[in-house]
């Protein structure tokens, strides 16, 4: 599930620099935005990319050998 990264102007005129939030698509990140943050207005939207998160899984083995290695 992608997410995205939103910069917003609260009714109030407060400047929120970075919201993030996973949808499935951009509409349905807004919706979820939208119901944190009533009569807001979107200054910024853009997608995160996933490269930041992690590309494997950790398992047992992996985490042995780490422990294994430390002198």
């Amino acid at each position: 599930m992608p997410k995205f990264d939103f910069a917003l102007t609260t009714r109030d005129g407060q400047k929120v620099e970075s919201v993030q939030i996973y949808g499935k698509d951009l509409p349905d990140a807004e919706r979820k935005l939208r119901q944190m943050y009533h009569h807001c207005q979107v200054t910024q939207c853009r997608t995160v990319s996933h490269e930041r998160e992690l590309s494997q899984s950790a398992d047992i083995e992996d985490v042995l050998s780490l422990i294994v290695k430390q002198d």
